[in-house]
């Protein structure tokens, strides 16, 4: 998503307000200023200090994003400020910790407005790249910073690692032509902030592995078909490599029967040291004979990648230090609610559907808060959520026999894949393995908890 078309200089600002209040009306003065229509500002700024009042907009790492929707010819406006001191909001301890506030400006007619926001937050998700910016020592060089930051464009590898890189990329692509390789998946979280290779990368049709979206100048290249965007779990080399084919499957980038070349190091290293070559139909066998639609109609495909990220990250994290588990069963949800009994009161009830939707990148944490309920959740196929802790029963003739040390949980999870037209995954507590289920076939992705201590 081409987030640099939304920003320009003179919307980047060190800010001067120290109040939440403040800084919004200075924002949102610099966003509308050279605007053609009529903006009621302040109904703007009040609009937005509501929200905050409802949830924050804090993102970690120093980066608040505060955003509004309202009618407007532009489909996105993005505003940046720099409050080196932190801002003040009602007493609300997380602001104080604010360096970097980004506002975005959205059209009420605007569809991708939560992929948008998902993909600011991704960006922002990657201290390195928060560090180089608040870090500027004036106002010239943040707004260098910002732009690219926006525009993909990040830190180079030193002289030594790009040479050994370029070696890397050759001998990869002689692997992909001699395996015959559909594509060669390129991790670029092997590069801080994300892909800044030169014109190392490979010349055989490439498709780029990321947290992050697409740098602007790759974009046009006629060797890049594509880019998946899936979250690294750990600095295990080439971490996203299941998740990322299993969307490339779904997405129709890949056929069953092909072969991809993986080409990545450890994230963050600036340096390639891993070819792998995968046969799709061999490391998918088990789902792949059983069904080829591995994603069901009514299922957006940046709601499974979204839910792919947010169960890695409770396997890997936990919730304060403890491991947890958690259920998800996404689609065919008229169906999927005839087969399940609420445990406890449904804390999305009453909420607007954007608020609760899964695209959002604000209900990551309250996703991982209600995980600890028991019993799981159930979302629509755009990513809505009807609901948390609730027990999932599908019929008795769906369910049967699963792999030793598979519990209630994942029982469950393959009879209701199989009983309707859903997916379900599920995070186990005990181990940490994340696992797909489609007509109740069972897909490992991440095998083990990587990274952590919970085993």
């Amino acid at each position: 998503m081409r987030l640099d078309r939304a920003i320009s200089r003179s919307r980047i600002i060190d800010l001067e307000s120290t109040d939440l209040a403040g800084v919004l009306q200075e924002l949102v003065g610099v966003a509308t200023a050279r605007m053609t229509e009529e903006i009621d500002r302040d109904a703007v700024i009040a609009d937005l200090l509501k929200h905050e009042s409802t949830i924050s907009s804090y993102l970690g790492n120093g980066v608040a994003l505060p955003h509004a929707r309202l009618k407007m010819k532009r489909k996105f406006l993005l505003a940046v400020g720099r409050c080196p001191n932190g801002i003040v909001h009602e007493g609300a301890e997380e602001y104080a910790e604010v360096r970097l506030v980004v506002l975005l400006l959205a059209s009420e007619e605007g569809k991708n407005y939560l992929n948008f926001l998902a993909s600011l937050a991704r960006l922002f998700a990657e201290e390195a790249i928060v560090e180089r910016i608040t870090a500027t020592p004036d106002l010239e060089r943040f707004r260098d910073a910002v732009m690219r930051a926006f525009g993909g464009i990040t830190a180079k590898p030193e002289k030594r690692q790009i040479r050994y890189n370029r070696l890397f990329v050759s001998e990869a692509e002689k692997v992909a032509r001699s395996a015959k390789c559909a594509a060669i998946l390129f991790f670029s979280d092997t590069f801080a902030g994300g892909v800044e290779v030169g014109d190392i990368l490979p010349r055989f049709r490439t498709v780029l592995v990321s947290r992050a979206g697409t740098p602007k100048r790759y974009q046009d290249r006629k060797n890049v078909a594509t880019t998946i965007e899936v979250r690294s779990f750990s600095k295990a080399r080439i971490s996203q490599a299941r998740s990322a084919i299993l969307i490339g499957i779904t997405s129709g980038l890949f056929r069953y029967n092909d072969r991809l070349c993986c080409l990545g190091g450890i994230p963050g290293s600036n340096q390639l040291d891993t070819i792998v070559v995968y046969d799709i139909e061999r490391e998918f066998d088990s789902i792949i004979m059983r069904d080829t639609n591995i994603l069901p109609a009514s299922v957006k495909l940046e709601v499974l990648e979204r839910m792919l990220g947010i169960a890695t990250d409770i396997s890997v994290e936990g919730r304060e230090g403890r491991p947890m588990g958690a259920l998800f069963v996404i689609g065919d949800t008229e169906k999927v609610n005839r087969m399940i009994k609420p445990l406890v009161l449904n804390p999305f009830f009453g909420y607007k559907a954007e608020e609760r939707n899964v695209l959002n990148p604000f209900m990551d944490e309250t996703i991982k808060e209600f995980s600890a309920i028991d019993g799981g959740f159930v979302i629509q196929g755009d990513g809505t959520i009807d609901s948390a802790g609730s027990l999932v029963h599908a019929p008795s003739e769906y369910y049967h026999s699963l792999p030793g040390g598979l519990g209630a949980r994942h029982a469950a999870a393959a009879a209701i894949s199989l009983a309707t037209d859903c997916l379900a995954i599920c995070v186990s507590e005990s181990t940490g393995q994340v696992t797909l289920f489609r007509r109740g076939v069972m897909l490992p992705l991440l095998e083990k908890n990587i990274g952590s201590s919970n085993g």
